[in-house]
């Protein structure tokens, strides 16, 4: 089954603005799956666990504004979670139903836990892959060294080695599989060279509210009262073992799942990764 493309108009304090999302499975399936991307990634991430899930949900996987298909904000300031979570609201109004399940990479996991923390969510079951609420500075620092460059490439081979580098925590991914992360993240520009498909002022507030220290965001997954999974890459450097273990402590006591040799993050990319949401999903 292959998906369709669509957009829903939000708004920002800057103004309108355009959110693309594919949407896989029968449109009028009342369960639905949302499944929302990393920081500088995109819906097509999320392809293969779309295509094995569509039988069961409606799965909608949107670019979050400033990436992939999207419009760009106006005011970069405006580029962060509050504002990604009044868009998944207006989403979720769009596809006209009261409740979804929600899969969440690194800041799509953030979002989600976000929504899934206020009173009257939507959120009925939440998996946070490879993010919790604890961040650490070492991870910050990272991401923090590539977020928001715009390097452009003269191949789409030279582009290809640029994702395998900065994405090689995602683990041993075979040819194909890095083809498909490249060819759905970046595109080709006027002057025949490649770059990548998000806006680099992304990074603005990132940069902006950087310090050395950790991000504690515990009080927020306290509040979150619906079944979760937290998944956690064995050699993750942003959720720790030991914020993982306790993730599965407090809160809603998330269940728990690792996944040996990959860090930040694992893509669903392989049928152990998809087998794990599945279950905890269809669990329900």
């Amino acid at each position: 089954m292959q998906f369709t493309q669509k957009t829903v108009q939000c708004i920002s304090p800057s103004g309108l603005h355009r959110m693309a999302y594919t949407e896989w499975g029968v449109p009028d399936n009342p369960r639905v799956l949302v499944c929302v991307h990393g920081l500088t990634r995109n819906a097509r991430d999320f392809d293969d666990l779309a295509r094995a899930l569509s039988a069961h949900y409606r799965v909608v996987c949107p670019d979050v504004v400033g990436r992939g298909r999207s419009g760009r904000l106006r005011d970069p300031a405006h580029y962060g979670v509050p504002q990604y979570v009044a868009d998944m609201v207006t989403l979720i109004a769009r596809l006209n139903v009261d409740s979804v399940h929600w899969v969440g990479t690194s800041m799509g996991g953030l979002i989600g836990m976000a929504l899934a923390a206020q009173e009257n969510s939507p959120i009925r079951r939440l998996i946070l892959n490879d993010v919790g609420p604890l961040i650490t500075v070492d991870s910050l620092k990272r991401i923090g060294a590539y977020v928001g460059l715009d390097p452009t490439w003269a191949t789409f081979g030279e582009a290809q080695a640029y994702v395998r580098l900065i994405s090689a925590p995602f683990g041993d991914l075979d040819e194909a599989q890095w083809h498909h992360l490249t060819e759905s993240s970046i595109g080709q520009r006027a002057d025949g060279r490649w770059g990548f498909l998000y806006d680099p002022q992304i990074a603005t507030p990132f940069k902006a509210t950087f310090s050395e220290q950790d991000i504690d965001l515990w009080p927020l997954y306290q509040a979150i009262r619906c079944p979760t999974l937290a998944i956690r890459g064995a050699e993750s450097d942003l959720l720790t073992r030991e914020t993982w273990l306790q993730m599965g402590q407090c809160g809603p006591r998330a269940e728990l799942a690792e996944i040996p040799g990959v860090g930040h993050a694992p893509m669903f990319l392989t049928q152990g990764q998809i087998d794990i949401a599945r279950n905890f999903l269809l669990a329900a």
